[in-house]
C-alpha cells in the first residue's frame, strides 16, 4: 500500500489571524464554502512547482478578499472589478512574477467584466481563478451575473426572470471568441470526483505562468450554502443537477503545447527613466535627503474648481522638492471643471512618503466656507488654518491657530484675479512652518509657469505682495 502524508502547504499560513488583533481562527469562511477546498487546491500546486518567491495574488471586493490572511504569498488587494488592471500592472512590471488574480462572479462577471475580456484578448500573464457561485455571496444573497433562471435570491426571491434581468452570463464561452488566452476551462468542486479535476485544471494554469506563456483562466462551479441555505448533499446535487446543466464543464481551450513563453524586459521605474519619459529636465535637482528631526507636514488645500488648488499644492510639492524633502501630491475633484468642490493633499517630509492620503491635516489653506465645513474638525491639534477673509466669521475649534487672509480680494485689486492661490502661498512662507527659503517659493512658482511670461510675473507679484503683506499684518485669529 502507498502511503501518502496529507500535510498544510509551505504557501499556506500556519494561523489565519484577522487584522485588528481579533483571535486566530481556523476559517473566515462559511460552513461548506468552497472557498477553503480551492484554496487549498491553489496552494498545492504554488508548493508542487516551487513558485512561492514568484507568486503575486490580487483578491478584490467579496469573500475572495479574504485570500491574504491565508496564503504566505505576495498579496494585492484591488478594488471592485479592477483584479485584471492591477494583475497587468504587476505582470508588465515584473515579468518573472506568477500572477493569480482571485475572483468571484459578483465581482469578476459584473463590474470587472469588462477589464476581464481586456486583459485576456491582450493575453496577459495571469491565471485567472473564477469562483461562480451565482450569487454576492459577502454581501447578502443578491442576484449576481451568474444566478440561474429560476433561481431563488434575496432581489428576486420568485425567481431570476429572463424577462427582467437577462440570462446568465457564461463567461468561459465569451472568452473563447478571443484569440488570446491558452487554457479556458471550466470545472466544480461538487464532489471528490470533481475536485480532482478542479486540482489539474488549477496546476495547469499556474504551470502556464510558471512558464510566462500567457492568459490561463480557470472558472470553478461552486455554492453559497448560507445564502441557498444548502446543507452538503444539496450543495452537491445542486451543482451537478442545474448548475452544470447552464454550465457545462469542460476545455474550452488548451494551447499550451504550441504557444512560446512571452519574454517582456522588466519595466524600468527609475527615477532616471521616468524624467526621461516625461521629458522632466532634472538639472539642478537633487535626491531628497533623509532628515527625521524635519518632522512630516501634512498640507490640505480646498476650494471651488477653478481657483486653483491643485496648481498652489503642485506649487508647494515642488517648493519641497527643491529644499530635498521628500514630498506627495495628490488631487481630489468632483466632475465639474469649473465651479465644483476641488482640493489636493500635500506632504512635505523628512522621511521616505509612505502614502500620499492621510486623515488629518497639520494645515487648510480654505478659499470658501464649505471647504471649512468640510475639513475642519480634519486638522491636528495646534494645527493651522489660513482662510480667506471673504468667509467671514466661522466658530473654529480652540485648539486650532487661525489666519485670515484677503487672497481673493487682493487678486482681484491686482488685476489677477485667478491668483488668490499664490497668495496663499506667500502666507505658507511668512508662517515659516516648511522652513523653506524665499527663492526656492519664488523657483518653483517660475518652474510652474514656465514658458508663459507674463504669467510667471504676475504670480511671482502677487507671492511678493503676500509675503510683504503677512510681515506687516498677519496676525492669528481670535476664537
Amino acid at each position: 500500500m502507498v502511503k501518502k502524508n496529507f500535510k498544510r502547504p509551505k504557501s499556506l499560513y500556519k494561523q489565519f489571524t484577522r487584522k485588528g488583533g481579533a483571535a486566530d481562527t481556523a476559517s473566515h469562511y462559511c460552513p461548506g464554502c468552497g472557498h477553503g477546498i480551492i484554496h487549498k487546491l491553489i496552494a498545492e500546486a504554488i508548493d508542487d512547482f516551487s513558485i512561492q518567491d514568484r507568486t503575486v495574488l490580487i483578491s478584490p471586493v467579496g469573500c475572495a478578499v479574504f485570500a491574504y490572511y491565508y496564503f504566505n504569498v505576495g498579496n494585492v488587494q484591488a478594488a471592485h472589478g479592477r483584479a485584471p488592471a492591477v494583475a497587468t500592472g504587476i505582470s508588465r512590471t515584473r515579468d518573472d512574477a506568477v500572477v493569480i488574480s482571485y475572483q468571484g462572479d459578483g465581482d469578476l462577471a459584473s463590474i470587472g467584466l469588462n477589464e476581464t475580456i481586456q486583459a485576456a484578448n491582450r493575453g496577459e500573464k495571469m491565471a485567472v481563478i473564477f469562483v461562480n457561485n451565482t450569487v454576492y455571496g459577502m454581501t447578502g444573497g443578491q442576484m449576481a451575473p451568474t444566478t440561474l433562471i429560476g433561481e431563488s435570491t434575496v432581489t428576486c426571491p420568485e425567481g431570476r426572470d429572463a424577462q427582467q434581468a437577462g440570462f446568465p452570463l457564461h463567461v468561459c464561452e465569451l472568452l473563447q471568441t478571443l484569440k488570446a488566452p491558452v487554457y479556458i476551462e471550466r470545472v466544480s468542486i461538487s464532489d471528490i470526483k470533481h475536485i480532482k479535476q478542479a486540482r489539474k485544471a488549477i496546476r495547469k494554469a499556474l504551470e502556464i505562468q510558471r512558464d510566462g506563456k500567457g492568459y490561463a483562466f480557470v472558472e470553478i462551479l461552486t455554492v453559497c450554502p448560507i445564502n441557498l441555505r444548502f446543507d452538503t448533499k444539496q450543495c452537491s446535487d445542486w451543482i451537478n443537477e442545474h448548475m452544470e446543466k447552464e454550465f457545462p464543464l469542460g476545455v474550452y481551450r488548451d494551447i499550451s503545447d504550441q504557444v512560446k513563453p512571452i519574454k517582456r524586459p522588466d519595466s524600468d521605474f527609475t527615477l532616471k527613466s521616468l524624467n526621461e519619459l516625461y521629458q522632466h529636465d532634472t538639472k539642478g535637482i537633487s535626491e531628497p535627503v533623509f532628515d527625521p528631526d524635519y518632522g512630516t507636514i501634512a498640507l490640505r488645500a480646498s476650494g471651488f474648481g477653478g481657483q486653483g488648488l491643485l496648481s498652489m499644492g503642485l506649487i508647494m510639492a515642488q517648493a519641497g522638492c527643491k529644499s530635498l524633502r521628500f514630498v506627495s501630491w495628490l488631487p481630489s475633484y468632483g466632475p465639474e471643471q469649473r465651479g465644483g468642490t476641488s482640493n489636493c493633499s500635500v506632504i512635505v517630509s523628512g522621511q521616505v512618503v509612505s502614502s500620499p492620503a492621510f486623515n488629518k491635516s497639520d494645515i487648510l489653506v480654505a478659499l470658501n466656507r464649505p471647504s471649512l465645513d468640510r475639513f475642519v474638525s480634519e486638522i491636528n491639534h495646534g494645527g493651522v488654518v489660513v482662510y480667506d477673509s471673504t468667509i467671514g466669521d466661522y466658530e473654529f475649534p480652540s485648539h486650532l491657530k487661525v489666519f485670515s487672509a484677503p487672497a481673493l480680494e487682493t487678486a482681484q485689486k491686482l488685476g489677477i484675479p485667478k491668483s488668490a492661490n499664490v497668495f496663499m502661498l506667500g502666507i505658507l512662507f511668512a508662517l515659516d512652518v516648511y522652513k523653506i527659503d524665499l527663492e526656492i517659493f519664488r523657483e518653483a512658482i517660475s518652474d510652474m509657469f514656465a514658458g508663459r511670461k507674463k504669467l510667471t510675473e504676475d504670480n511671482l507679484k502677487i507671492f511678493d505682495y503676500a509675503v510683504n503683506w503677512a510681515a506687516a499684518n498677519l496676525i492669528a485669529v481670535e476664537h
